[in-house]
């Protein structure tokens, strides 16, 4: 399994369709046999700013590279640089441990 932390500061558009914008994504992933349980997506906002954190957990390369073909993938990263003014942040982390 392999995660990915995104993270950037919200400047353009309004938060109301971002969050839409968001859930079409998850929704997609979700809908996409392929896909569904071999992609795991959550999005996290800080409370106090316009700063957001991604995280993205792919179960393997060939899910990552049908999640980067799809038009839906391609549409939401476009979307997400022009709502983070073209500065976003990509590092791939490792999980520690976690609870059940």
């Amino acid at each position: 399994m392999k995660h990915f932390m995104i993270r950037y500061e919200f400047k353009n558009g309004t938060t109301e369709e971002w969050h839409r914008e968001i859930g079409r994504f998850i929704a997609a992933i979700d809908a996409d046999a392929e896909l569904k349980g071999r992609i795991g997506y959550r999005c996290l906002k800080h409370r106090d700013d316009g700063s957001y954190l991604h995280f993205a957990s792919v179960a393997d390369d060939a899910a990552q590279k049908t999640l980067q073909s799809r038009d839906f993938f391609k549409h939401y990263q476009e979307v997400t640089r022009k709502v983070a003014g073209g500065e976003i942040s990509v590092t791939p982390v490792e999980v520690i441990d976690q609870t059940g």
